[in-house]
């Protein structure tokens, strides 16, 4: 017997049902392997690298002043970053920036980093320092900065300088260095003048 129409067209009905139910199903499975984040991150402009296979040095830029305006020779910059450590116990012994910066503050015995931690220098107060800067800082230059890791050894990095403008007017701007107050020679004492005593003369007798 031929079926009718009758027959197949409920049959297909069905079988469309069936896929229909099917695709959120595979779609779940496929978003819970490789879900994109609905969370929102901020953008990250600064500079990332990669230490040794271990050490991950993320969104590192210098705070520069507000647009149109320009930080001079002498005075300080902050440096913002992220570190990841996925190896053994490390710690970021010295930052220096030759051609910019006289020195580097980092805080008191380098920064350590235990393994799988992670750590922020995000703000909004700088924790390092570009000080006595060599040469005039404003955004959209780069500063090229040396990285040195205890055990994940060294780096160079090209940092950017971001405006203090939009997202990052938030951030506060590095503490202006303290004048160190001239010595002043100690006073010497001015010796005072003594009147002379005539001295009595000899009389013949």
């Amino acid at each position: 017997m031929i079926p009718s129409s009758r027959g197949v067209l409920p049959l297909r009905g069905l079988l469309i049902v069936a896929a229909a139910a099917l695709i959120p199903a595979i779609a779940g499975c496929e978003a819970g392997l490789n879900a994109p984040s609905q969370e929102w991150h901020q953008p990250t402009p600064g500079a990332s690298a990669i230490v040794d296979n271990t050490m991950r040095v993320n969104n590192m830029f210098v705070l520069g002043p507000i647009p149109g305006l320009k930080i001079p020779p002498g005075e300080s910059a902050g440096v913002f970053f992220a570190l990841n450590n996925s190896g053994p116990f490390d710690r970021l012994i010295s930052i220096t920036a030759p051609g910019s910066a006289s020195s580097v503050r980092v805080p008191v015995g380098g920064i350590t980093i235990g393994r799988d931690q992670s750590l922020l220098f995000t703000g909004p107060s700088p924790r390092v320092l570009l000080q006595g800067l060599t040469r005039t800082l404003h955004g959209g230059q780069y500063v090229r900065m040396n990285l040195n890791f205890q055990n994940a050894g060294h780096v160079t990095m090209l940092v950017p300088v971001m405006p203090r403008a939009a997202y990052y007017v938030t951030y506060s701007p590095a503490p202006r260095p303290v004048p160190t107050p001239a010595l002043t020679p100690p006073a010497t004492a001015t010796p005072t003048p003594v009147a002379a005593t005539p001295t009595p003369s000899a009389t013949s007798s």
